[in-house]
């Protein structure tokens, strides 16, 4: 009776607290954010009042652009905007200088400045994306409205650049001091969690599993790969502590790529095994699958730290000997039973992929392991990531604003419309806001709504509600309504658009001048040109080659094909980080262009799967070579070494050009590698661990397996139904 007295006395306090904490770890993070964006924009509002700088709009605009959830990405957003301002005026201030009596010369050179800043923004889809927009915005922002007035260009460029000056700094100082929430701390939760992940998707597909869920949790992986190191550039901005383990964060990324990729080779293989029904290879492999469960089932959804990394890394230097027995064993029990010479290469491939699997866990760990130290010897690693971008899909974003620019340009001039400053350069900004974004066209057309809340809201505020405040305090709590509701759109994905649109145009509306000028008129049109230059920039971006379409899918699956070119011919320094990185670079490009066509998406995924095969055994292929002893066995000249240099010839033949005769050609190239190999006598014991050709061998077989996966894009008599299931 008493305990279940002190059960009902305890009960409640625990649900609420329960709730709250549960409240406090999902929508409280996203209340607390918008307070911080309230008040980071209250505080830059009164700071360039107060300082009486012309346009305090600008300076809020900024907060509402560089603001972020986490601090770094606060600070490198914030660096990369002012170094993008900079530039931008600077480049303005020139052209002006030299065109300004010329208002149509002067329209051609800022468009085409307008479209290499928005291709370079379309390049580089990190924060030196941002950059190239910024070079690009403000400039028109600035040079447009010049061309009536030049001899204000200069005290305008100085003026803009101490308004965002004042921005970034509110936004920085609130973010980093106000509940922050760092990336640091991001990125140390998603290094935590991410082996136990990996050990539980290793576990739960080792003995097969669902298609579906298998290629799921590799998107997934690419996601987590990319994301990870836009979160490492961030927290070099933010943390002295991240940034002197820079090098080991990359390596490390780096390293799980390589453990994702080993793991789906193996997994493929294991699955053509199954399919093949050779049940001796098998059976003989058994035993090392499960020394590899044994070694992941401790680790299996556990968060990995750096002292839990450290133990780990122990632990799998010893099972990396019980497991090379463990192979050694099978293999000498399989060739006992079995003649064939196809089963025992199936198993030799198989037993390398294993223990190159069990080597790569082993480097993971220790570069995990070494975080815990200031200073280590696992930093020197100079092969960072490497994203990977369409060259002809920036360019065409490129021209597509150039073009925009100029129509628009000739348009106000022949119109004289007082607002034509404003169409053009907002329709600029827009067409290079969302030029990094997967479907610029709804992005776009969300900004047009958002703004033409904004235009509303503005108009409303501006003469039915401003005119009626006495004082700084009143006017912030006019504009809070409004920008509660923008910045709490601004951080659900499906209306990111609206919000921002509805933040930033309400501002560049409503927000007083420190000169304010109240006509109705003006402020109509100011309002129309913006939400009509948003319109028409979103159906010229859905028309006009939108990324969206089956062009750039195309470019970007050729893309994906061609690092297996580069596999093949490219520099072998650093040709393992580079080829792992922009593969999955181009991936997440590709599958969110194709957010609307899942079936797109399936044959990318499965490209992607093929060329981080062939790849990624053609780069393993490449160093054992490099690696070979100096005897006339290993020498360039021998038939061996040729075959696989025409074999290297076939496969770019096939990857540039993938047709039925060209597999069939490729795949007789890998078969007389194997050949060439398989009679070259050794001078050393021909022992596996110690014979190089063995191995060789083996990385050929899995080159000739997978072009033999009756699953692989390359099969042009593959099933419908399978097509779409890889």
């Amino acid at each position: 009776m008493a305990d279940s007295r002190a059960l009902g006395a305890r009960s409640p306090f625990d649900e609420v607290r329960r709730a709250f904490f549960e409240w406090a770890r999902s929508d409280g993070v996203t209340w607390v954010y918008i307070a911080k964006l309230l008040t980071a924009a209250m505080l830059t509002l009164w700071l360039a009042m107060r300082l009486e700088l012309p346009q305090p709009s600008t300076a809020t605009i900024t907060v509402f652009i560089v603001m972020q959830p986490q601090s770094g990405q606060v600070f490198a957003k914030s660096f990369y905007r002012i170094l993008g301002s900079i530039v931008g005026l600077t480049v303005m201030v020139a052209l002006i200088a030299v065109f300004a009596q010329e208002r149509v010369l002067f329209l051609l050179v800022v468009s085409l400045w307008i479209g290499i800043c928005t291709a370079g923004a379309a390049r580089y889809r990190d924060f030196r994306s941002y950059a190239c927009v910024l070079a690009g915005y403000t400039a028109t922002l600035i040079g447009l409205p010049a061309t009536l007035h030049p001899e204000a260009a200069f005290l305008s460029a100085v003026w803009r650049v101490l308004e965002i000056g004042l921005g970034i700094l509110c936004s920085t100082v609130v973010s980093a001091v106000v509940l922050p929430q760092t990336s640091a701390a991001a990125m140390r939760n998603a290094l935590y969690t991410r082996f136990g992940a990996f050990a539980w998707f290793v576990l739960d597909n080792l003995g097969g599993g669902q298609r579906e869920r298998f290629a799921a949790a590799n998107v997934n992986f690419v996601s987590q790969a990319v994301g990870l190191e836009t979160l490492r550039t961030a927290t070099a901005f933010e943390d002295p502590h991240m940034r002197l383990r820079s090098g080991r964060l990359a390596r490390l990324n780096n390293e799980f790529m390589v453990l994702t990729t080993r793991y789906h080779a193996l997994h493929q293989l294991l699955e053509r095994l199954r399919s093949q029904h050779s049940e001796r290879v098998l059976d003989a492999l058994q035993p090392c699958l499960e020394l590899l469960r044994e070694m992941l089932q401790p680790w299996k959804g556990k968060p990995l730290t750096d002292r839990d990394a450290a133990l780990l890394a122990r632990q799998l230097e010893e099972q990396r000997q019980q497991m090379m027995q463990c192979i050694r064993e099978a293999r000498a029990e399989l060739r006992a039973k079995v003649q064939e010479v196809s089963e025992r290469l199936d198993f030799n491939t198989a037993g390398e992929l294993i223990y190159r699997l069990v080597a790569d866990l082993h480097n993971y760990a220790l570069t995990h392991a070494s975080l815990a130290d200031h200073h280590h010897e696992r930093e020197n690693w100079k092969f960072g990531f490497s994203p990977k971008a369409n060259l002809v899909g920036a360019l065409v974003a490129g021209a597509r604003t150039a073009i925009m620019v100029l129509v628009f340009g000739v348009f106000w001039i022949e119109t004289a419309w007082p607002s034509g400053s404003t169409f053009v350069l907002n329709a600029a900004a827009v067409a290079a806001l969302v030029s990094a974004a997967p479907d610029p066209s709804k992005m776009a057309a969300q900004m047009a709504v958002g703004t033409l809340i904004a235009a509303i809201l503005g108009f409303a505020e501006t003469y039915f509600v401003f005119p009626y405040l006495d004082g700084f305090p009143l006017l912030c709590v006019a504009l809070a309504p409004v920008f509660v509701i923008g910045a709490y759109l601004s951080v659900k994905p499906a209306y990111a658009g609206v919000g921002m649109g509805l933040l930033i145009f309400f501002c560049f509306g409503a927000i007083p001048a420190n000169m304010t000028v109240y006509d109705a008129g003006r402020t109509i049109n100011e309002y129309i040109a913006l939400v009509l230059s948003q319109g028409l920039a979103a159906v010229i971006v859905g028309v006009l080659l939108p990324p969206t379409s089956a062009w750039l899918w195309r470019r970007l699956e050729k893309d994906l094909r061609m690092r297996v070119v580069e596999a093949i011919s490219g520099k072998l320094s650093g040709l393992g980080a580079t080829f792992e990185s922009a593969t999955r670079d181009l991936l997440n490009q590709a599958y969110g262009l194709a957010a609307r066509r899942p079936d797109v998406q399936r044959e990318l995924l499965a490209w992607m799967f093929l060329v981080l095969e062939v790849g990624h055994a053609i780069i393993e292929l490449r160093n054992e070579q490099e690696r070979l002893p100096d005897e006339p066995c290993y020498a360039e000249s021998m038939p061996w070494r040729q075959a696989i240099r025409s074999m290297g010839r076939a496969l770019i033949r096939l990857f540039v050009n993938p047709n039925e005769a060209n597999r069939e050609r490729a795949l007789a190239a890998v078969e007389h590698a194997i050949l060439s190999t398989k009679a070259t006598e050794e001078t050393c014991a021909p022992d596996f661990e110690s014979s190089p050709l063995r191995r060789v061998v083996s990385y050929l077989h899995f080159i000739r397996t997978t072009l033999l996966d009756p699953q692989s894009p390359l099969r042009a008599d593959r099933p419908v139904e399978v097509r779409h299931a890889a």
